[in-house]
């Protein structure tokens, strides 16, 4: 066994929880907060090693609220925002990575715009796909 599957397999009781698929509303709470975690942690940036971790956790996510808290049809960008943000239980102030709460309010206001930079970090941060914060 080389080095690194030891070292994986003596934290494996810790991780485990993180990557398994999602079964109850309170794993999926836990898992919420596992990805804001992470994400605060630097996984929001692609060159991270933490990245890896946020999309699978993202995906965990993403396959529960599919099945549990689908987003209604038809929303704009800024509307999108404000339904994941009340379904992670955040406030502007939560995304810092996304600007000011200022920015954070105009956007969700719709007086500004999301841009690319921003579409991407609340893709992972919500682990959606960036369409639904890319309009065309």
């Amino acid at each position: 066994m080389n080095a690194q599957v030891g070292v994986a397999l003596a934290h494996w009781g810790y991780i485990a929880p993180m990557v398994a698929p999602i079964s109850s509303e309170a794993q999926y709470a836990l898992a919420v907060e596992s990805l804001d975690s992470v994400l605060d942690a630097g996984g929001a940036d692609e060159s991270n090693p933490l990245a890896g971790l946020a999309d699978l956790i993202g995906e965990r996510i993403s396959a529960w609220e599919r099945l549990h808290h689908p987003m209604p049809q038809a929303m704009s960008a800024n509307e999108a925002l404000a339904f994941l943000m009340d379904q992670h239980g955040l406030r502007q102030c939560d995304l810092p990575e996304v600007g000011t709460q200022g920015v954070v309010s105009e956007l969700l206001t719709g007086k500004r715009s999301i841009n690319l930079r921003q579409a991407r970090l609340l893709a992972a941060r919500f682990g959606v796909g960036i369409e639904v914060f890319v309009q065309a």
